[in-house]
């Protein structure tokens, strides 16, 4: 088949994460090219075959995996609050039953009518809490207080009916005995969920610690070896040598494998400019020293970050040697200072074609309403002084 006459490749079979219940149907409609009304009719219809569409349903739902992305899945539809409604349908629909029955004096709780639905309500409301707290708490649209007010609804309406099923102890006898006992059962598995919650923790710990104890184990060895031996190579190769500047890297790597841990980075300024830094380290020869001093809510996105890029690698390619780069950051504004011991240069004698600091350093800071200012440092070279917000 020719490339004119060939289909178009069909998107991986995906869920959604920000969908309706599961994403089961969006994903699957994606992937067919259907319309999502088309898969659900498809499912619906299939239900007829003995439950098949149920059956299908779920396989798909639980083979089918997330699409790509960091956010936690959103569901649009309260299905927990739905559950523990139909919940509090049934328990009103036993209490009317009890009502019924007992005009007729009838012992209910010995009834067919008030069993069925007493065993519906704790189903129901069993499957509401278990939701709730392992569906919907991970949810940002929902969270932890959502999984507790459904908890507790879902207990009150059990709760009613223990009470109204305690008031035939004396006339069921151990047929009512058995009914408390099953609803206080169905009330615990409410809150069975939690257990299942903190076994999570509590093995997420474990692994966790694990892990650190593995890892300060091997940094104890590799700073007395490999670390060291780094160290030694730049001292004794200097700062702006080949081999230096490729060990410092190597050291700079490990380093933060061994000691950065098992979450990622932060994508703040000091982290920014400490990753740029041994990047230019490999293709310049400079060492850029990155000092972090106070808390500073500037990200790595912003006009601060960008200029300060552009201030570091302006002194890594027209001065090398050593660079040192001091951040000072507070809730309310940021420096950032660039210093480089090379030969200097004089700003008002660069030409007006070459833009690198007059507009992606300077321009950058003015347009985000901080500064930016460039003098001689006190033992030669260059300082380059950006500020955002504060006193300018």
């Amino acid at each position: 088949m020719s490339s004119a006459t060939a289909l178009p490749a069909r998107p991986p079979l995906q869920r959604p994460r920000v969908c309706l219940v599961s994403g089961t149907s969006e994903g699957l409609s994606a992937h067919l090219g259907w319309s999502i009304l088309a898969v659900r009719m498809l499912f619906i219809a299939l239900c007829l075959l003995w439950g098949a569409g149920i059956l299908l349903y779920a396989w798909i739902w639980v083979f089918t995996p997330w699409q790509d992305g960091d956010e936690a899945p959103s569901r649009q539809a309260p299905v927990a609050w739905v559950l523990a409604s139909l919940s509090v349908v049934a328990v009103i629909a036993a209490c009317v039953a009890a009502a019924v029955l007992s005009r007729g004096g009838v012992v209910y709780a010995t009834r067919p009518e008030w069993w069925g639905a007493v065993l519906t309500a704790i189903l129901l409301a069993v499957t509401a809490g278990v939701w709730a707290t392992l569906v919907d708490a991970p949810d940002p649209a929902r969270g932890p207080r959502h999984a507790l007010s459904v908890r507790i609804a879902a207990s009150a309406a059990l709760g009613t009916l223990l009470i109204v099923q305690l008031t035939t102890l004396q006339q069921g006898g151990l047929v009512s005995f058995a009914g408390a006992l099953v609803l206080i059962i169905g009330i615990a598995l409410v809150h069975s969920s939690l257990l299942v919650e903190q076994w999570r923790a509590l093995s997420g710990e474990r692994v966790r610690r694990i892990r650190e104890e593995q890892r300060s184990e091997m940094a104890a060895h590799l700073h007395d070896s490999v670390l060291q031996t780094l160290a030694l190579i730049q001292n004794r190769a200097g700062a702006s040598s080949e081999v230096a500047r490729i060990a410092r890297a190597q050291e700079r790597e490990l380093r933060g494998w061994l000691y950065d841990g098992d979450e990622p980075a932060d994508s703040d300024l000091s982290t920014d400019l400490r990753d740029y830094a041994a990047a230019l380290e490999i293709d310049y020869p400079v060492r850029i020293d990155v000092v972090a001093a106070g808390a500073s809510t500037e990200r790595a996105s912003g006009e601060v970050a960008a200029a300060a890029r552009e201030a570091i690698l302006n002194a890594a390619r027209h001065a090398g040697g050593e660079v040192s780069v001091y951040i000072e950051g507070s809730a309310t504004s940021v420096d950032v200072f660039v210093r480089d011991r090379g030969p200097g240069f004089d700003p008002d004698a660069v030409p007006a074609d070459r833009l690198g600091v007059r507009e992606s350093v300077i321009g950058r800071m003015r347009r985000a309403g901080g500064t930016a200012t460039l003098r001689r440092g006190a033992g030669g070279g260059t300082e380059v002084h950006l500020r955002l917000g504060g006193t300018a």
